[in-house]
């Protein structure tokens, strides 16, 4: 019977982020707890989404453990695009930047069924419309956070929300085991 912690963690980072930053250390610390080791390719040489999708693939290659993606921002696309092309178990999104003119994918069928997004009220980078569309869309879990892009004063509550995604996501393996 597969755990949770014979799962592959992934982070797709942002934009103009790096892999490890304020809220992927914590997720990433949080996800200990869980008996998994977070993942953080950096694909900050790469300007386009699509090239990041790529590349995320290729390092999934090859690999049978169930997947877990987590990404924000752009990364939040990286993985929901990816999710389309090669099996994932689940998806943590923050502030993903979708509907986005130039991002090859705009419709997102047969996700998982376990889809979390999280989004700030006041985010200036996406809009929190294009979210609420793709949660109400996929049916995802969706958290409105008085907050903005970058999340930067949610840290907490994400890693509330995150060990109740990690959770569910252990239940799941376990009732489809």
């Amino acid at each position: 019977m597969p755990d949770l912690s014979d799962c592959r963690l992934l982070w797709c980072h942002g934009s103009l982020s790096r892999p490890w930053g304020t809220k992927s250390m914590a997720l990433a610390d949080l996800a200990g707890e869980f008996g998994l080791v977070m993942e953080g390719p950096d694909f900050s040489d790469l300007a386009g989404p699509d090239d990041r999708v790529e590349r995320l693939l290729t390092l999934l290659a090859g690999d049978d453990r169930p997947v877990i993606l987590a990404g924000s921002s752009m990364g939040g696309y990286v993985a929901a695009a990816t999710a389309l092309r090669t099996p994932v178990q689940s998806l943590f999104l923050l502030a993903p930047a979708f509907y986005f003119p130039g991002y090859a994918v705009h419709v997102f069928p047969d996700l998982p069924d376990r889809v979390t997004v999280v989004h700030g009220w006041d985010d200036d980078v996406v809009p929190a419309d294009n979210t609420i569309r793709f949660a109400r869309t996929h049916k995802a879990t969706l958290h409105m956070l008085r907050d903005g892009h970058r999340l930067e004063g949610s840290t907490e509550t994400l890693c509330v929300l995150f060990a109740r995604f990690l959770a569910g996501t252990k239940r799941d393996l376990e009732q489809h085991a």
